[in-house]
């Protein structure tokens, strides 16, 4: 049991996974601590750049989109997500020219007015590129850089943390019978090989963020044998990102849409951090922030 949890999390914290820090390039770290539930896990902010994500107050573009990633911040973001391409099931394909122009004037505005970590949600070098060196110190890869060859060395080239994301398929089709075995294992086996990958393109290992995906090429037992058997995931000494906000599989367990799905984000996000993960992406930072404060309080009977 973790130092100081209280009884009804007894077999439940999970005790093993990532310590210590990450640096990034811009100067801002990423606190995972000494020990699990050391310090509350981080939150990342969803500003989405483009006029098509699936829930769209997520949706922003130019200065509305900064002032957007900087009230995140406010409410308790460690780190904003910027996307220029859509990545919902059934997304079509945007070029690299189309999301360079919503993205890198936003990142260029917002780094001059905070020093949060910026993350940018590409899987082309070129975007990939330009955002950092607009600011930007991780990249959020849905492909966990097999879509493009350059993108690897790229990222060990600038230092930059990277999220490495499964999924099955391509968001066009990847919700056209996925199909697994086991889909815990075989997500876990994908991110271990996929964190190999790019170590052997010289991404330090402190930098290498893993994601399982979720409702990525995904149905819903998928998602809740993943879920359930996350911290053979996060048992890893990689650091674990989840992002559920909002998705289909809280819909699917309600019966409720988009709009109505904080209640069931916020219990789906309280299970995966109790399981190991230690980021969340979510649309709804201010909810969130205030429910890892109290998940932290109660399982280490003190104020984060």
């Amino acid at each position: 049991m973790t130092p100081g949890a209280t009884a009804p999390f007894q077999s439940f914290l999970s005790e093993s996974g990532p310590q210590g820090r990450t640096e990034l390039p811009g100067g801002a770290k990423l606190d995972f601590g000494a020990a699990p539930w050391a310090v509350p896990p981080l939150v990342m902010g969803i500003v989405n750049c483009n006029g098509d994500s699936f829930f769209p107050p997520s949706r922003a573009r130019a200065k509305e989109a900064v002032e957007k990633a900087l009230r995140q911040v406010e409410d308790g973001a460690a780190i904003i997500d910027f996307g220029g391409e859509s990545t919902r099931p059934g997304a079509a394909y945007v070029s690299a020219g189309e999301e360079l122009e919503r993205l890198i004037p936003v990142i260029e505005a917002f780094r001059r007015r905070s020093p949060a970590a910026i993350s940018v949600d590409t899987r082309k070098a070129a975007v990939a590129r330009a955002g950092l060196e607009a600011g930007a110190d991780i990249i959020n890869d849905i492909s966990a850089l097999e879509d493009d060859p350059e993108m690897g060395p790229l990222c060990a080239e600038k230092k930059a943390a990277v999220v490495l994301m499964h999924k099955q398929g391509e968001p066009r089709n990847m919700q056209q019978n996925p199909h697994y075995t086991d889909a815990a294992a075989e997500v876990g086996a994908y991110l271990f090989e996929a964190a190999r990958r790019a170590e052997q393109c010289g991404i330090a290992h402190d930098k290498i963020i893993l994601d399982p995906g979720i409702g990525f090429g995904k149905a819903l037992a998928d998602n809740l044998s993943i879920m359930n058997r996350l911290a053979e995931i996060c048992g890893s000494d990689y650091p674990v990102l989840v992002g559920l906000s909002r998705k289909t599989f809280v819909g699917e367990l309600t019966g409720r849409e988009a709009p109505d799905r904080l209640a069931g984000t916020l219990a789906a996000n309280a299970f995966c951090l109790l399981k190991g993960a230690r980021i969340v992406r979510v649309h709804d930072v201010r909810e969130t922030a205030d429910m890892i404060k109290v998940l932290f309080g109660i399982a280490q009977g003190r104020k984060g």
